[in-house]
């Protein structure tokens, strides 16, 4: 027997419970992780809380818990390819990431993902980039950012948006971002220009950038894609990741899955040369899972929180 994180009924972090349940086993073309962390995103506590979210992932009760993971493999499915026993890894596996083990398919598929971590990054931080990182890319990739633009991030405190500043930083170009007040210095740290979100935003993004911006990219909502719209934002030049498949003004619905395929590499290479940096917030055993889903669903956490086992 093993652990792992599992809810019997859609609701708020009290329905999680840590059960003991059947080791799995890697079968053909897989691999099985001893999982050491698994990341948090909004998205775990959005399928778990409510049940439209977890049928258009295809998720039904019972069901296991998180997608972000990093561990070391310690078993191999006949026929497996491009991994061994005692490799550290990081990856995805839907409803499942928050266990003792997690088993993914080689080559891997849309339900579960697996890279090699590369040394030099803890377990810990590994399993806080699948999906915020690529999120992150796919969302910067839709508008085809680049050097000089001026481009608005909405949610730029969040998860991913402390990826999406400093990747836009890193092309070249300005970052305002939208945040609550209490977090304005820590976006300055990322090299972010900070305005607070809400009522007036338009008329505050237009004191920072007089002569506008030329991009922009909602990580939350829909307030920054409309904004960006009444600033004069061409609509192919802003995209959404939180707004459902058919956002307003005709903008760019993205999502991780739209990454490119050497997303990864890329903000891996950039965390060992030091040019991103992965701020953790909080970190939890995984019997506080509770706890942690709790904080992370406030909305107010500056960074990642992570689970370890």
């Amino acid at each position: 027997m093993s652990r792992a994180v599992v809810y019997e009924t859609f609701g708020g972090p009290e329905v999680l419970e840590l059960r003991q349940v059947p080791e799995p086993h890697a079968g053909p073309r897989a691999v099985r992780v001893r999982v050491t962390a698994a990341g948090l995103n909004p998205m775990d506590w959005g399928i778990a809380s409510r049940p439209e979210v977890a049928a258009q992932f295809g998720i039904t009760v019972p069901a296991g818990f998180g997608f972000d993971f990093a561990g070391v493999i310690d078993e191999i499915g006949d026929d497996a390819t491009g991994f061994a026993v005692g490799d550290r890894v990081y990856g995805g596996a839907l409803g499942r990431a928050a266990a003792d083990f997690v088993v993914v398919e080689t080559p891997t598929s849309a339900a579960g993902m697996l890279w090699h971590t590369p040394e030099g990054i803890s377990d810990e931080v590994a399993a806080t980039l699948p999906v915020a990182g690529m999120t992150a890319a796919a969302a910067l990739a839709a508008i085809e950012l680049r050097s000089g633009d001026i481009v608005l991030i909405g949610g730029a405190a969040g998860g991913v948006g402390v990826f999406a500043v400093q990747l836009a930083k890193l092309a070249g170009a300005k970052v305002i971002g939208t945040a609550s007040e209490s977090t304005f210095e820590f976006l300055r740290r990322f090299g972010a220009e900070p305005v607070a979100y809400g009522p007036g935003l338009a008329d505050r993004v237009r004191t920072l950038a007089p002569a506008g911006v030329t991009a922009a990219t909602d990580l939350f909502g829909t307030e920054t894609a409309e904004t960006a719209l009444a600033l004069g934002v061409p609509p192919e030049r802003i995209s959404t990741v939180a707004a459902g498949p058919h956002p307003p003004g005709g903008v760019r619905a993205t999502g991780g899955f739209d990454a490119s395929p050497d997303a990864m590499a890329h903000i891996s290479d950039a965390i060992l040369a030091g040019t991103i940096t992965v701020p953790i917030a909080a970190t939890f055993p995984i019997e506080k899972i509770r706890d942690a889903v709790t904080q992370q669903a406030g909305r107010h956490v500056h960074g990642k929180i992570v689970i370890t086992l």
